[in-house]
């Protein structure tokens, strides 16, 4: 792992869940998380790469001997999957029916976007148990829910509910500290998510990226997006691109956050809600990210994983 990047940390957010966070929560420094049962472990997400996806292995062990025997995916990116093939000869995977198919389209993406990341010897493992919008799972006596809340950060989202500890495992529907990333998912979708999510009551939130967190942070994320449609609003009716009215956007409250670059992206998905074009529907993710490199002075976004 870079130098640069702070280690891991565990942080048990209720009896035997335990949140695995990598700071500081930029490009591909994803949360991830487990649950200890009786008899063995069940994982949700994995990491970008072999050396990390390796590393929380070893961290699981270091709470328990159990096996992991399931893997939760909480959609396709490749900070959350890229590590499956570490859990590979011992669990079996799980995903909404979406992920499985965007995991097959994209493959390694990633690895082309930054190509002098040490990724290892990672490979796509699809899941091979799917769903379509909930399923429950038991981890001894701890009910775990599987909720799909449509297209959100991507079209196959899911995040895990525990409602007895009252903690959710968000995905990366939910940045905290960091900027939202809506480019393959839907605005719109993220608020009827966030809708949702805030109905569940949660007390502690495990987010994709981010120190876990309360739910103060639906509030914040909530802001957010809706700023992001107000602004596409206002720059099509100036004709202007998304590039362009980034470029003359002040972050205001959000300029303390990671990862400021994500608004071009996140215009082009406002614009295209904005036009009338399906939830969901893709938009050229390469253009964009060359879009987001020229706002973030002609740089790709820096990835230390």
């Amino acid at each position: 792992m870079p130098a640069a990047a702070p280690p891991p940390r565990l942080e048990e957010v209720a009896d035997r869940v335990h949140a695995y966070v990598q700071p500081d929560g930029t490009w591909c420094l994803n949360n991830a998380g487990f649950l200890v049962g009786p008899e063995a472990v069940t994982v949700i997400d994995t990491a970008a790469t072999e050396a990390r996806a390796l590393a929380l292995r070893a961290a699981i062990a270091s709470v328990t001997p159990l096996p992991a025997r399931t893997v939760v995916n909480t959609h396709f990116h490749g900070d959350h999957t890229y590590g499956n093939g570490v859990f590979a000869g011992e669990a079996v995977f799980v995903a909404h029916e979406n992920c499985a198919a965007e995991m097959a389209e994209q493959g390694l993406l990633l690895t082309h976007v930054w190509p002098d990341v040490e990724w290892g010897d990672i490979r796509p493992v699809p899941p091979s148990i799917t769903f379509a919008d909930r399923l429950p799972l038991h981890v001894g006596d701890t009910a775990v829910e599987l909720i799909h809340h449509g297209p959100a950060h991507t079209t196959g989202d899911a995040v895990a509910w525990l409602p007895e500890q009252r903690v959710l495992f968000a995905g990366d529907l939910i940045f905290n500290g960091g900027t939202p990333f809506v480019l393959m998912g839907s605005i719109a979708g993220s608020l009827a998510a966030l809708a949702e999510l805030r109905a569940l009551r949660p007390e502690r939130i495990v987010p994709g990226h981010g120190p876990v967190c309360g739910p103060d942070v639906l509030d914040w994320t909530e802001g957010y997006l809706r700023w992001l449609q107000e602004l596409a609003r206002d720059g099509i009716a100036a004709g202007l691109p998304p590039l362009a009215v980034a470029r003359e956007t002040d972050l205001g409250p959000y300029r303390e956050w990671t990862d400021p670059e994500r608004l071009v992206g996140n215009l082009h998905r406002a614009y295209s809600e904005a036009r009338g074009e399906p939830l969901g529907a893709p938009v050229e993710f390469l253009a964009a990210m060359l879009e987001m490199a020229e706002y973030n002075n002609g740089q790709i976004p820096t990835c230390m994983a």
